[in-house]
């Protein structure tokens, strides 16, 4: 639904947006020109009720000529533009994915010093304009991150990153990811909490067969999630009203799970895990982190 602007697609995005003002989930999520587009569009005339987070990830920093202040700041600018925004609530930039071992068997960052000064610089503007409230950015390279939130505490306020319903902080790490985390009191956001929709048997559709136990399964993930004190919030694709509301009841659930609900849970993601498509197989990265 990434790129779909049609009527019936613009009006779901408006409906989606109201249930979750209506059950009190107040931040959107948008990372692609099409989804900035139809969010803002979404929010005409109620913009207050929401906190606005976005990128435009085709034109940003995974193309390494963009790796720089100005070229970061043009794209910004006309983002607002063509979106009628005065400022957002979270600019965070799409960076690069993953890094390397080099052969001497160092961590390779995906970005070099100088494009991480870069786009660090972009945000520096960006927050100073006073367009973009906070600043951030999102990559699948956990010691990249680390190593941007240390370097740069004054604009790395929010970082995003994936976090499945299987994914383990290793035990007595007080030097990786998650302590940085908590050390430079920085938000998190954990994209992917279902392996895209690889943990549900059904279609997503209402009045699915398997609609009941994939709401179950998703209240689940949620809540393994939230049990993790790091993370801000997981994002979950929301799709329709009814899925808003599952997720607000997720919430409203108590939020550790007792060892029947843990054990479900875990069939359920061995199950994600032996059946994730070729194009999730990454996540199986993620088991422990």
């Amino acid at each position: 639904m990434r790129t779909c602007t049609t009527p019936g697609f613009q009006k779901n995005r408006y409906d989606v947006v109201t249930r979750c003002i209506e059950r009190g989930i107040n931040y959107i999520d948008a990372c692609t020109g099409a989804e900035i587009r139809a969010y803002s569009k979404a929010l005409e005339g109620r913009r207050e009720k929401m906190y606005l987070g976005w990128s435009w990830y085709e034109r940003e920093a995974r193309n390494r000529n963009q790796c720089n202040g100005d070229a970061l700041m043009a794209v910004f600018e006309d983002s607002l533009k063509v979106c009628k925004q005065e400022y957002v609530d979270l600019y965070r930039i799409v960076c690069g994915v993953n890094g390397r071992r080099g052969e001497d068997g160092r961590w390779i960052f995906p970005h070099t010093e100088a494009e991480s000064a870069g786009i660090a610089e972009a945000l520096r503007r960006a927050k100073k304009s006073g367009k973009a409230r906070m600043t951030g950015i999102s990559s699948h390279d956990l010691p990249w991150l680390k190593y941007m939130m240390e370097t740069f505490p004054e604009v790395i306020d929010v970082v995003i990153t994936p976090y499945t319903a299987k994914t383990k902080v290793l035990p007595n790490d007080d030097t990786g990811f998650y302590a940085a985390v908590k050390r430079c009191d920085c938000g998190f956001f954990g994209i992917k909490p279902f392996a895209g929709t690889s943990l549900f048997r059904g279609d997503g559709s209402p009045g699915n067969a398997y609609e009941e136990e994939d709401s179950r399964m998703a209240r689940l993930a949620i809540r393994y999630i939230l049990c993790n004190p790091a993370i801000t919030a997981p994002i979950p694709g929301l799709v329709s009203v009814e899925q808003v509301d599952n997720a607000a009841l997720a919430v409203m659930e108590r939020r550790e799970l007792d060892r029947e609900e843990q054990a479900e849970l875990d069939r359920a993601m061995d199950r994600t895990w032996a059946n994730l498509p070729y194009q999730y197989q990454w996540l199986k990265n993620w088991e422990y982190v």
